[in-house]
């Protein structure tokens, strides 16, 4: 189904939570051509690799927990990784990656 047709469709459907403006107006900002492309994809990868990488956050070093392993060698047995934090480094990562390319759509667009 393309645009139009969605466009059509929805014209002839009732109303509901939102109403029809608002679909067909959200429905007309989707650009056709907007796909991601191995150049957008590797640099959201590299902006978020990066941004992992810088954060000390990632590990809870409160819940280490160490043995006396072969040798009187000290090991790590146990430690809580922080996913929130790596969820909200992706998501932070991700929302700037939108932000840019819908400033760059809008500059392109002379809006």
């Amino acid at each position: 189904m393309t645009k139009q047709q969605t466009i059509e469709t929805l014209q002839k459907q009732l109303p509901s939570f939102y109403s029809l403006e608002q679909v067909i107006s959200i429905i007309n900002g989707i650009e056709d051509n907007n796909t991601l492309n191995d150049d957008s994809i590797q640099m959201i990868i590299k902006k978020i690799s990066r941004s992992l990488h810088d954060s000390n956050d990632l590990i809870d070093r409160d819940s280490a927990e160490f043995e006396i392993g072969y040798d009187n060698r000290i090991e790590l047995s146990n430690i809580d990784v922080d996913v929130d934090k790596i969820l909200e480094i992706v998501e932070d990562e991700l929302n700037d990656c939108v932000e840019q390319n819908s400033d760059i759509v809008e500059l392109e667009r002379g809006e």
